[in-house]
């Protein structure tokens, strides 16, 4: 009985180092008919230190981790090979800042659609874990792109 203890206890912290981040309040902004991009959004929470390498989506021709940041009054968007995920520290895909941006889409995403995004993570091991996630569309695009000042801003990319 000891050694099946000692077993199953080995099994549970061989799985919890595994699932290291967890997903939480996933969403995508709907589009309109012929709009070919939008954003997906929710909140990353790694145990340990991490970084989200990579994305995809089957609604999509190409996924990328973004960046956006004013500059010089601009809004500037890029893609950027890996976003930091500090253990312990929630950290927040939104408007305006860090998101996956979805391109070449295949079809428009409705409101209340339910889009498919697999986010792949590698801990400081080099150890991948796939995170398969259901983000839901919402609408409101025009709201999303205003800031905390109620103004919209100039985008550049």
């Amino acid at each position: 009985m000891r050694r099946f203890v000692l077993s199953l206890s080995v099994l549970v912290l061989s799985f919890a180092a595994s699932a290291q981040v967890t997903v939480k309040d996933a969403w995508v902004r709907a589009t309109v008919a012929q709009q070919k991009a939008t954003g997906a959004f929710m909140q990353l929470l790694s145990a340990q230190d991490a970084q989200l390498i990579s994305a995809q989506s089957p609604v999509a021709g190409v996924v990328e981790v973004h960046e956006m940041r004013m500059d010089g009054g601009v809004m500037k968007m890029r893609a950027v090979p890996k976003l930091a995920l500090p253990a312990g520290k929630a950290v927040d895909l939104k408007p305006g800042s860090y998101h996956v941006m979805l391109m070449d889409l295949k079809g428009q995403v409705k409101d209340g659609d339910t889009v498919p995004v697999t986010l792949v993570v590698e801990g400081q091991d080099g150890k991948r874990q796939t995170l398969d996630i259901q983000a839901v569309a919402r609408a409101g695009a025009a709201a999303a792109m205003k800031h905390d000042d109620g103004h919209a801003h100039k985008h550049k990319h």
